[in-house]
């Protein structure tokens, strides 16, 4: 069976909308907690998905584990084996490829639309053309690592998804969350959305109005991007 494992940073991001399509290809999925030793079959898994967590990529000295994590990235970067990043994870990518991650200087927190560009609607990423709107949680940005195709951008962030080939890409905004967890993430950010003024009730009602949305766009796009690799 293929194995997919899944590194996390905090319990309540997890793969969410992302789980039942790599289920469904027929990928036994573990997960490991990027806070602890990882596991030697992180680096030699069939597929790794980096998912997200409120730290910057680039504060490997005040959180060390980055380092490790980092190292097993790097390799399969060299390797070309297949590998995503959401959120921080993305940025994890981005910084391993030799790009510049930094603060953005702005909060995009809840749910609102994503920009496809050319090549974005071209990819695993289409279903969100015509269905835009999606789950933003972040205060940092990277710039692109060279060679990579831009895939998607907002108005207060320019690079929010990024291939690197066709086995590598990276995702700024959070194309896995269906809204079914919200309420794990608006207790675990309770500080970061008190800080940004942000209405957790707006954020609970839009997770309730586009749940169905996000399921199946979740879906569409984990499908889309096996399909890919298996080109």
């Amino acid at each position: 069976m293929k194995t997919a494992v899944a590194i996390s940073h905090v319990a309540f991001e997890g793969l969410d909308g992302f789980a039942p399509a790599l289920s469904a290809a027929g990928y036994d999925i573990s997960h490991a907690d990027a806070t602890q030793a990882l596991p030697e079959t992180t680096a030699t898994a069939d597929l790794l998905v980096v998912l997200g967590g409120p730290i910057g990529a680039y504060e490997h000295e005040a959180y060390p584990f980055l380092k490790a994590e980092l190292t097993v990235i790097e390799q399969r970067l060299a390797e070309n084996r297949p590998l995503m990043g959401i959120c921080l994870g993305a940025q994890l990518i981005a910084l391993a490829a030799g790009a510049r991650v930094y603060s953005s200087g702005v909060k995009e927190i809840g749910f609102a639309p994503i920009s496809l560009t050319d090549a974005g609607a071209k990819s695993c990423l289409a279903p969100f053309e015509g269905d835009s709107i999606t789950l933003h949680w972040h205060g940092d940005t990277f710039d692109l690592p060279d060679g990579a195709t831009h895939l998607a951008q907002t108005d207060l962030c320019e690079n929010q998804a990024f291939a690197l080939g066709s086995s590598v890409i990276g995702f700024q905004f959070h194309p896995e969350a269906t809204g079914r967890d919200i309420e794990r993430w608006l207790v675990g950010h309770t500080v970061e959305l008190a800080a940004a003024v942000i209405d957790v009730r707006a954020i609970r009602a839009d997770a309730m109005r586009h749940r169905a949305a996000l399921e199946r766009k979740a879906n569409a796009v984990m499908t889309g991007w096996l399909a890919q690799l298996a080109l």
